[in-house]
């Protein structure tokens, strides 16, 4: 059984650290009177505060009030640095929106996109949430995500460089074009930065690994007609393996085995059987070779239950392991350098110029554990997972596990990463005619990312373990060589037979536009502002994968991978409009026109969007918004040149014809076992079509307490999406045999349009001895899915108080919560109504993020709090609670110059919920952090 920490107490400690700010505020709320001060543009709830004109994000009007019709969450820097965070990504991970599921660095370390770091918000998927800087796209991150789509990485933004984070969420693309479905995070960098400033922050976590180091300088000049602002910052961690943490270092953690056996068996081994499961089927190893490999096996007698019966199946001896699990890394190591740097010259006759440049250069490297083998290896065909054994006289399966001594140690299994970033842009900017505002702009973003990783050579690791094939035609026939199987490998064997793959890749984004802005003239209830923006956009990638890994090649053992590139050039026209009906009533409206180039048949796009802003009061907003929005497809789904993946997915057909159902067949190696499947772009793709809506309301109670409740409704149709192994299967075996996996009537018929697509896209081949033909190959693929519809409510709170004895306290709370979930795979598929309720649903329900912060004198103290709604549990017959995590920092400026900070993140060591039903490693939900409490301690010393 798992091994779980102890931690510290959270039902004292918790309630003692948030009672103590609580009641001090509360005492000196009697004595004094809130503050009416803001001290920052960027809250998490904002007033409709005056402040002085400002593009932001959601419209191209300058605003002279925060709020609009829209909802803009905004996160500062000090808010960053308060809550305790230490790069941008970690911040924008406690979004309330963003409750959808991504690969992180604990789920993807052996996948497609284990080096970034995507967002997704309102769970609609990384590729809809559109990335600025500065107002301009960002280059999309270089590899796809999951190998399937592109997204744009936010992992590679300098903290030290950042003024403030606007989130809009909803659809924008009337204001920016594709991508913005989910929402837009524009981040934007510092100018106007006056003097130095060094950070040096450094900590480990309290539960082993995890040391980080970051240093941070910022700085700025100016003079009559010039300034300039820089930034330079250095962050390095290292990397946290699973055998750093005892609740998941072992499969002996898990808390659920198989009832019928009653024990938790090993997760890898080194194994020779006869397929089939059936009884004493396992060729037991000689004596003493499970003791040769320095601890990692050990001898054991593997069992199975049998389908439908459960009884349950003795299969025999085989060298065993449970702590092979833990040589992945839960986090990756960084040794990440970024620069900025922001100038502008005023020529005297109303012209301003400017030029941005930001760069990153980052190395990492992680593990995505050990390797194995199955089978022998045929070029161009991949593994083979059942051969006929001439020294057996039998056809057999196979399983051997390569330990880290074998391959050389820790450090020779390592991934490795090297990713540069580059962005520069440059403009011209004044006033024409004392009233409108223009602006050029023209830049070039960058992103180059080469990737490598040791892997065994399959021609090489068959000759050694098996010898020449001895056929040519059907199943394939060799010996294994049983003295080699259980021979461990000297670290030179094992570089005899591998190789270290190289992938290479970029992606740029060459953009310019020309802005104009102000009030046309004037109506009876004020000024009439518009704006105009023509675009232009040319963006592209370039995927080079080893020829070795290549469907059509196949020379790596057990893995695929992808090439593919393009490019797509867009012309852009916008409109905005800002409306005064009455001195208490705005309207807003914008429109676009979007023109592509491109191999696909997506030509043109128009989108729209209006708001209304009602002010009753000056103290009280109404605002409600509309606005359609569309997503050009994705260039990777587009331009795929062919890809593949592996997994051991339910035999749904081979199941149901045995006649079981899902359940009964479970854990049988005849039901659940390895299968390729293959997916290639899709020019004819069409693109996403949204319209996005939502109203509100901002009040401000008092001169310090604030608050908004919005609710938001964002459907998508013809979303694009790839089908899955398990859904192609699932629906296979419905179509061939009439039942659903439980045995229920099925919806098509055998000769409807949708089986004849469906049975298409699974090859099976005779399989001898066995009732049912195996999958060898299921045809993936991306097709434009019918519906998402999501909808619920945000809503946010800012209080402030200033006392002269108790000193000055902030509250920032925010939620979110999904009240529908709708989806629609098919055409033919009917609406999903309840995926917000579904068992198989893992998107977070609802999100809370609230901060308490006090300041006195030269002492300063904040406590944050992130809360993850409930989720279903793994056995899907309950629901598991609710998920707090805690930071807390204290801080003195002990001189004039320099100030302390103690930060603790995750104080009470909480790392998952409890789910006493999840038999799958790592035994709890992977959106969960693994890494436990971490303690850091910084200075900052400002120069000026």
């Amino acid at each position: 059984m798992p091994h779980h920490h102890s931690g510290l107490r959270p039902s004292r400690l918790s309630r003692a650290l948030v009672a103590a700010i609580f009641v001090s505020a509360a005492g000196a709320a009697f004595a004094q009177t809130p503050a009416a001060t803001v001290d920052e543009l960027s809250t998490s709830n904002k007033k409709t505060t005056d402040i002085g004109g400002v593009v932001v994000t959601g419209s191209r009007i300058k605003r002279t009030q925060i709020e609009g019709p829209s909802p803009v969450t905004v996160i500062s820097s000090a808010q960053i640095q308060r809550e305790g965070f230490v790069t941008v990504f970690d911040a924008l991970t406690t979004l309330t929106q963003n409750g959808g599921v991504t690969q992180n660095e604990l789920n993807s370390a052996g996948g497609f996109t284990p080096n970034g770091s995507p967002v997704n918000l309102r769970g609609l998927g990384p590729g809809r949430t559109l990335l600025l800087i500065n107002g301009r796209r960002a280059a999309d991150y270089p590899f796809p995500y999951n190998g399937q789509s592109n997204f744009q990485n936010f992992g590679n933004i300098p903290s030290a460089a950042v003024d403030r984070i606007e989130i809009l969420s909803g659809g924008a693309s009337a204001i920016y074009g594709s991508d913005a479905v989910a929402g837009v995070i524009n981040v934007v960098l510092k100018t106007n930065f006056s003097g130095d400033k060094v950070t040096v922050r450094g900590g480990t976590s309290t539960t082993g690994g995890g040391d980080f180091g970051n240093l941070q300088w910022v700085g700025g000049r100016s003079g009559d007609n010039w300034s300039v602002t820089y930034a330079l910052e250095y962050f390095a961690d290292e990397p946290v393996f699973a055998f750093q943490r005892d609740f998941m270092d072992s499969t002996d953690d898990n808390p659920h085995p198989v009832p019928e056996l009653g024990v938790n068996q090993p997760s890898a081994a080194i194994r020779l059987n006869r397929p089939g499961g059936a009884a004493n089927s396992y060729i037991a190893p000689p004596a003493g070779a499970c003791d040769r490999f320095g601890g990692e096996f050990e001898r054991y007698n593997f069992r199975t239950v049998a389908a439908g019966t459960r009884a349950v199946v003795n299969l025999g001896a085989g060298c065993g392991s449970w702590k092979d699990v833990g040589y992945q890394t839960i986090a990756n190591g960084n040794s990440d350098w970024s620069g900025y740097l922001y100038a502008t010259y005023d020529f005297a006759n109303g012209i301003e110029a400017w030029t941005s440049l930001q760069g990153f250069y980052s190395k990492s490297k992680l593990s995505g554990g050990t390797e194995a083998i199955s089978g022998p290896h045929i070029d161009g065909t991949g593994r083979v997972t059942t051969w006929f054994d001439t020294g057996l006289n039998a056809n057999m399966n196979m399983q051997r596990i390569f330990t880290p001594q074998e391959v050389g140690g820790l450090d020779a299994m390592y991934q490795r990463f090297t990713e540069k970033s580059l962005d520069v842009a440059f403009g011209l900017r004044g006033t024409l005619a004392d009233r409108f505002d223009w602006d050029v702009t023209v830049g070039r973003a960058e992103y180059h990312a080469d990737r490598t990783r040791p892997r065994l050579d399959g021609s090489k690791v068959t000759d050694w373990f098996f010898g020449p094939r001895l056929n040519t035609t059907g199943t394939p026939r060799y010996k294994i060589n049983l003295d080699r199987l259980y021979t461990p490998l000297t670290p030179e064997q094992y570089r005899s037979m591998s190789t270290i793959l190289k992938y290479q890749s970029k992606s740029w984004v060459n953009q310019g536009s020309a802005t104009l802005s102000g009030d046309l003239f004037d109506l009876p209830a004020g000024p009439l502002g518009f704006a105009a923006v023509l675009d232009f956009t040319s963006q592209g990638y370039d995927l080079q994968s080893p020829p070795a890994i290549l469907p059509t090649v196949m020379e790596a053992y057990g893995l695929t991978g992808t090439n593919g590139g393009g490019d797509r050039d867009r012309y852009a026209a916008g409109l905005e409009f800002s409306i005064p009906i009455l001195p208490s009533l705005k309207a807003s409206l914008a429109g676009r026109f979007d023109k592509y180039d491109d191999i696909t048949a997506v030509d043109d796009a128009k989108t729209w969007g209006a708001g209304l802003e009602w002010r009753p009061l000056d103290s009280l907003l109404f605002r409600a918004n509309y606005s359609t929005s569309f997503k050009a497809p994705d260039m990777h789904f587009v331009f795929n040149e062919g890809s593949g993946s592996f997994s051991s997915p339910l035999d749904t057909y081979r199941c149901l014809n045995s006649g079981f159902n899902a359940t009964s067949c479970a854990n049988n190696v005849i039901y659940n076992y390895s299968m390729f499947a293959t997916s290639k772009g899709e020019p004819g793709l069409t693109e996403e079509t949204g319209e996005s809506w939502g109203a509100g309301l901002v009040w401000d109670v008092t001169d310090g307490l604030s608050m908004s409740v919005d609710y938001y409704d964002i459907k998508l149709d013809d979303a694009v999406t790839s089908l899955s192994s398990t859904y192609i299967l699932d629906n296979e075996g419905g179509c061939r045999t009439g039942l659903t996996r439980t045995r229920q009537p099925f919806q098509f018929a055998a000769d409807s349009a949708f089986c004849r697509e469906i049975t298409s896209r699974v090859t099976r081949v005779a399989a001898p001895g066995e009732l049912t033909d195996r999958v060898t190959n299921i045809r993936s693929g991306p097709v434009n899915q019918s519906l998402l519809h999501v909808a619920g409510l945000d809503a946010a709170m800012n209080w402030r108080l200033s006392t002269q004895r108790f000193g000055d306290y902030r509250m920032e709370l925010g939620w979110t919560h999904t009240l529908k979930s709708e989806r629609q795979l098919l055409a033919t598929d009917p609406v999903q109504k309840d995926w917000r309720d579904d068992p198989s649903n893992f998107d977070f329900r609802s999100r809370v993020r609230g901060s308490v912060s006090w300041q006195k004198d030269a002492w300063n103290a904040t406590v944050f709090m992130t809360r993850y709604g409930s989720l279903p549990n793994w056995q899907e017959t309950g629901r598991i609670a609710p998920y707090f995590q805690w930071n807390l920092n204290l801080g003195k400026q002990i001189t004039d110059k320099a100030k302390v900070t103690v930060f603790v993140n995750n104080v009470f060591n909480k790392f998952h919920p409890d789910d006493d039903g999840y038999d799958t490693y790592p035994y709890f939900y992977r959106a969960y952090s693994p890494i436990g409490r971490e303690i850091s301690a910084q200075l900052e010393y400002n120069f000026n």
